[in-house]
C-alpha cells in the first residue's frame, strides 16, 4: 500500500469484517481494550465497531495525554501563569482543560495573564530569545511520542545559554499506564473491567518499539497488537488479536510494520535518557498514583526545571462531581454513562478533559456517536475523499 486512501479502502474493511464474523467464536467474549486516543476517535470516525461482531468489545483506555493530567498539575501551571514576567506556553487543548474552582488556562489569559499557545518546544525557545527579560515557561506533557522533543529543547536551551527558559515537565509512560490497568481492582478483583488483548500505540511504539510490551504477553497473558491509525489497520490488529486468543496464544505481534520496529528509536531514547529521570510515583487522572510512571528533569538540567525554579507544589484537588472521566479512563464507563454527557459538558462547555481534547474518548463519542440512532443507520466506512473533507 502506498496511498492513506489504500487504508480506507471500503472492500478491505469488508472483507476484514467478514473474517472477524467467522473467526469470533460466538461462545466466547473478546474485551479488547485501545491504548491511545487516536485510535478511540478512528474507532468512531470509521464506524469500526459496527463491523465488529457482537461478541468482540473495545474498551477504550487512558491513551489521551491531556485527560490524564490530574487537576492538581494544571492547577501549578495556572500558578505558574500567575507569575510576574511569566509567560507560559502550552499546547492548545491545555488551554481549555477546567482546573480547580472553574479555572484554566485560558481563563487566566482572558484576566491578562500571558499564557500563550504553541504548537511545538522550539517556539518556547524562540520566545525566550525575544523576551530575555521575561520567564518563558513551557508547560510540557504528553507520552513518549512528545518527550524527545522537550529533551531537545532544554538541551538547546542550555547551549544557547537561555537562563530564562524551563519546563514544566508532566511526561508520562505507557508501560506504566498499562501495568497500573492490568493490576487495578476493576480488572484483577472486581472484574467490572475486562481487559483480555491491548491494540498497542503506535506513535508511542515508534519511539519505545515493540519489546517494552512482551512483558504483559508474558507475565499477564495478554496479547498485544501495534497498530496504525487507519481503519484497515484496526480492524486487522482486532483480527490479530482474536486469532491469538482463538490459538490459546499472548504475544505481541507489530501489525504496524511500516512505522514500528523491535527496539525503536534509540536516538530518540537515549536524549530522553540524558535529560530526563523516573519519579518514584506521578498522579494519574483516573489512575490515581502510579509508581514510576512519570518523568522529571535530571540534576544536570535542573537549570531548566520550573518545579524547582519557582518551588511550585501540588496541592489537594478535587474533581467535579457530576463529571466521570476518571471512570471512563480506566475504561469502567462510557462517555453516555455520564449524567452530565452532551447537555452541560459539551466540547463548547467542557467540564472534564475527556471533552476537552482531541484525543478524549468524550470528545469522539459526542462527535460521533451521540446520537447512536443515526449513526447507526450511517454506512460504517467510506472510501473517502469526501469524509476527509468532512473532518478537515
Amino acid at each position: 500500500m502506498k496511498y492513506i486512501s489504500e487504508f480506507r479502502d471500503k472492500r478491505v474493511a469488508a472483507a476484514l469484517a467478514t473474517a472477524l464474523a467467522a473467526e469470533a467464536d460466538p461462545a466466547r467474549e473478546y474485551s479488547l481494550m485501545e491504548f491511545c486516543g487516536g485510535h478511540t476517535h478512528a474507532i468512531f470516525r470509521y464506524g469500526l465497531q459496527d463491523l465488529l461482531p457482537p461478541n468482540v468489545r473495545l474498551v477504550h483506555g487512558p491513551g489521551c495525554p491531556v485527560c490524564v493530567l490530574p487537576i492538581g498539575r494544571l492547577d501549578m501551571a495556572i500558578e505558574l501563569a500567575d507569575r510576574p514576567k511569566v509567560i507560559l506556553c502550552s499546547y492548545g487543548d491545555m488551554l481549555r482543560v477546567p482546573g480547580s474552582r472553574k479555572r484554566s488556562l485560558l481563563k487566566s489569559r482572558a484576566q491578562g495573564r500571558d499564557v500563550r499557545m504553541v504548537y511545538s518546544c522550539a517556539e518556547a525557545i524562540r520566545l525566550a530569545q525575544d523576551n530575555p527579560d521575561r520567564e518563558v515557561v513551557f508547560f510540557a506533557i504528553g507520552f513518549e511520542t512528545t518527550t524527545p522533543p522537550t529533551a531537545v529543547a532544554v538541551r538547546q536551551a542550555e547551549a544557547l545559554g537561555l537562563r530564562n527558559f524551563s519546563v514544566f515537565c508532566n511526561h508520562v509512560l505507557t508501560p506504566s499506564a498499562i501495568q497500573s490497568i492490568l493490576d487495578s481492582p476493576d480488572v484483577r478483583k472486581l472484574g467490572s473491567v475486562r481487559v483480555d488483548g491491548f491494540i498497542g500505540p503506535s506513535h508511542v511504539s515508534t519511539i519505545i518499539g515493540s519489546r517494552p510490551y512482551e512483558f504483559f504477553a508474558e507475565e499477564y497473558q495478554r496479547p498485544v497488537v501495534i497498530a496504525g491509525f487507519e481503519p484497515l489497520d484496526v480492524l486487522q490488529a482486532i483480527l490479530m488479536l482474536v486469532r491469538q486468543m482463538n490459538e490459546g496464544r499472548a504475544e505481541v505481534e507489530n501489525q504496524f510494520s511500516r512505522g514500528v520496529t523491535s527496539r525503536g528509536n534509540l536516538k530518540a531514547q537515549a536524549m530522553v535518557a540524558e535529560v530526563f529521570e523516573l519519579r518514584r510515583s506521578f498522579e494519574w487522572r483516573g489512575l490515581g498514583i502510579v509508581p514510576y510512571s512519570g518523568l522529571r528533569i535530571k540534576e544536570p538540567y535542573a537549570a531548566f526545571d520550573a518545579e524547582r525554579r519557582f518551588a511550585v507544589e501540588s496541592k489537594p484537588a478535587r474533581e467535579n462531581k457530576a463529571c466521570e472521566c476518571g471512570a471512563i479512563l480506566r475504561g469502567v464507563k462510557k462517555p453516555t454513562d455520564c449524567g452530565i454527557f452532551g447537555t452541560v459538558c459539551t466540547p463548547q462547555n467542557p467540564i472534564g478533559s475527556c471533552m476537552v481534547s482531541s484525543e478524549g474518548a468524550c470528545a469522539a463519542y459526542y462527535k460521533y456517536r451521540r446520537h447512536d440512532k443515526i449513526a447507526n443507520e450511517t454506512p460504517a466506512i467510506e472510501n473517502t475523499r469526501e469524509s476527509d473533507a468532512a473532518a478537515g
